[in-house]
């Protein structure tokens, strides 16, 4: 089957909505497909939002190949008659984020464009033969904004082989981009108030240089420097493997998350298990408390508590984190899998 792989990026920027369309062009190589990626940069303006999307929706690519195959928005808006979705997540400022901090303001200007926005989505998405999500909570999203059926279809990391487990030691791992919303700053605060010589290492490119002041200040401010390592870097995928290998636990504790997350596929792959909060959204649907991982509030009190408790007991962390890999045959969390649902 010849296969475009369809979807938006913001450019300089990396990450997980980029790998799942570069690692699923390789598998579907590998099933003996052909593919063509298709990229468009997208950036979330009110102004021209709905002039990008508009741009999105006049290409017509009903000749290009024999299925269409789109992710993140505004992709699943390009025309073709047997468009299949992998839908990442809505333009969330227009949607569950409507009306918060960081959401354009509620004016009716962008009330108007948040209408425009969501019955082409709507249309658009609908169209599809088949719309796949990233998560229970997507899927959720897209029935009570949009009211639309769609399925899960959890993704998997790249070459997971590369993963391993050298013992648990005393670092608590977090890898992904600092930013706010991923709540790096919880967990330096958390480390004020452990009673063990637990470590946390924070590793990832900081969104911004401003924001890495913030995480240094922060730092310091806990009193934490000799017991917390922060390197604002991109970590390569075999550096990643090796830090995880030997840390004791991994933690990711995005706020309201839409999926589970790499980092804690990546943890469960390495035999650890993960610290989250009740609020990390889709994350919970991976870790479940006290089995492959501990869930706590958004406290730092909290999540030392459970920094510690594992450090205390090295039996627990290496139940729970051989618990996280056998979680992924359980939610079926396999490229065979995926390959199967989106070319059939």
């Amino acid at each position: 089957m010849k296969i475009v792989l369809a979807s938006s990026f913001v450019p300089f920027i990396n990450g997980g909505a980029r790998f799942i369309v570069e690692w699923l062009e390789e598998k579907l190589l590998e099933h003996g497909h052909e593919v063509e990626r298709f990229y468009l940069p997208f950036i979330e303006t009110p102004h021209d939002l709905l002039d990008q999307v508009a741009a999105f929706r006049l290409m017509d690519l009903s000749q290009a190949g024999d299925r269409l195959i789109a992710f993140r928005p505004p992709s699943y808006v390009l025309r073709h008659p047997n468009k299949v979705l992998w839908f990442i997540h809505h333009i969330r400022s227009y949607y569950d984020l409507w009306g918060q901090p960081h959401a354009p303001l509620p004016t009716p200007q962008n009330a108007a464009i948040r209408q425009a926005l969501m019955h082409l989505d709507t249309q658009a998405i609908g169209e599809a033969r088949q719309v796949f999500t990233n998560s229970k909570v997507v899927s959720q999203r897209l029935r009570t904004f949009n009211g639309l059926a769609s399925q899960p279809l959890y993704p998997p990391i790249y070459q997971p082989e590369r993963f391993r487990c050298d013992g648990y030691g005393d670092e608590i791992f977090v890898v992904c981009r600092i930013e706010p919303h991923k709540r790096q700053l919880l967990l330096i605060q958390a480390m004020a108030h452990v009673r063990t010589p637990v470590r946390l290492r924070l590793c990832g490119r900081c969104s911004s240089p401003a924001y890495a002041k913030v995480i240094e200040d922060q730092i310091a401010a806990s009193g934490v420097a000799d017991r917390v390592t922060f390197e604002d870097r991109w970590i390569s995928e075999d550096e990643k493997a090796d830090l995880l290998a030997g840390a004791l636990a991994a933690a990711y504790l995005p706020h309201d998350e839409d999926s589970y997350g790499y980092p804690s596929l990546e943890a469960a792959h390495a035999q650890k298990c993960v610290i989250t909060t009740h609020d990390s959204g889709g994350v919970l649907e991976l870790v479940e408390d006290g089995r492959n991982g501990l869930v706590t509030p958004p406290e730092p009190a909290a999540l030392a508590e459970a920094m510690d408790r594992l450090y205390q007991d090295r039996h627990l962390a290496e139940r729970m984190g051989k618990a996280n890999f056998h979680r992924l045959a359980e939610l079926n969390i396999d490229w065979n899998h995926v390959v199967d649902a989106l070319t059939a």
